[in-house]
Formats: structure tokens, sequence, C-alpha cells
């Protein structure tokens, strides 16, 4: 098991997807973040769900919920609302929609880590996966900052950090259920 606390960021809008993909149905579990929350707990012994609100969840679960600063769906004052909650000096960060990223990506993200950096972020081909690898505690100004001038692309504070990016080949990994035909693909997807 691995030590490093995981938090799956469960407080986004889903305006692409039209519903609210959280509460999705996935692979046998009534709720994509209960499937989440399920096979991470496999892997990390500490797993938390950030969000906004806990009571929409029908299961049990070790929740973070964002502070009510403002109306904001970006994951920005979920980042303060989890470095202020946790002890930990870094965390594993992975969207609930992105339910393939595998033991061994996680494995690989984790060994190319370092206290020397801020971040150690997954990139596929070109593309930035900001919401799989591991965030550093040193970011929590930053965080703040963004947070106070309403500026929350994490893109940019990647770029603007010290942070190590970890290549990987293989785009259905990271596949996000953005959109509903991205969801009927997961749905197939699903190893039997």
């Amino acid at each position: 098991m691995i030590n490093l606390p995981c938090v799956i960021f469960a407080g986004g809008k889903s305006s692409r997807m039209g519903e609210d993909k959280t509460l999705l149905p996935f692979a046998g579990f009534t709720t994509l973040t209960e499937f989440q929350y399920s096979r991470l707990s496999k892997i990390f012994t500490n797993v938390y769900i950030s969000c906004k609100d806990k009571n929409k969840f029908p299961f049990d679960a070790n929740y973070i919920i964002d502070k009510k600063v403002q109306d904001t769906f970006a994951p920005t004052l979920a980042f303060v609302s989890i470095f202020e909650s946790l002890k930990a000096d870094s965390f594993f960060a992975i969207s609930v929609d992105s339910p393939f990223i595998n033991e061994e990506t996680i494995v690989k993200l984790i060994s190319n880590d370092s206290q020397e950096v801020d971040a150690t972020i997954a990139k596929t081909e070109g593309e930035v996966q900001p919401l799989c690898g591991i965030y550093h505690r040193s970011l929590l100004p930053a965080f703040e900052t963004m947070l106070k001038e309403d500026r929350h692309k994490l893109n940019f504070l990647l770029k603007n950090s010290l942070t190590n990016y970890v290549i990987f080949k293989d785009d259905d990994t990271f596949l996000n259920l953005n959109h509903p035909h991205q969801y009927e693909k997961a749905l197939i997807l699903i190893p039997s």
C-alpha cells in the first residue's frame, strides 16, 4: 500500500456531461465516485474525496469539503481546502472522471517525484494531465493567490512552478469522462 494520501477531485460542475458525472453508475458501482474510491483504496492507505457536498454520495468515505470562499467549481479552491485539511506535505491528485489510471501509472509518478519539485505530473503526447500527479505543500501560497485573484488555470501554475513531467504513451489510460460519448466509450472499456 502507498502511504502518500490520495485525493479524488469530485467537486466539478460536469457542464459538458449535462448531468453530475460523479453520480453516474460505473462498473457495478452505484456511482463513478464510489468506483474510484473503492479501487484506489486498494492502492493507497488513505483516500479522500474532495467535493462541495458529501451528502449527495450514497456511501461512507473520507471527505474533504471545499471551503465556502466563493461560488467556484475550479480545482483551485479544492487544493487550498485539501492542504488545510491534510497534514501531509504532498498528496496524489486524481480526477473522479479518470477511471483507467492504474497502479502502474501511479507508481511511475511516485517513483519520479522528489522533494526538490513542487509537483510531479503525468503528460501524454503534448497534453498535460494536471489532475493526475503529486502536488507539494510548497504550492499552497500560489494556490491561495490564484484563488484571491480568481485565476484557476492549473497548467499556468504548473508552467510557472518547478514541475516534473512524466511522459506516458497510452492515451486511453487518461481517458476523461467529460462528454456523454466518452462515458459510453468507458463503459465498453471496463474490464469484465
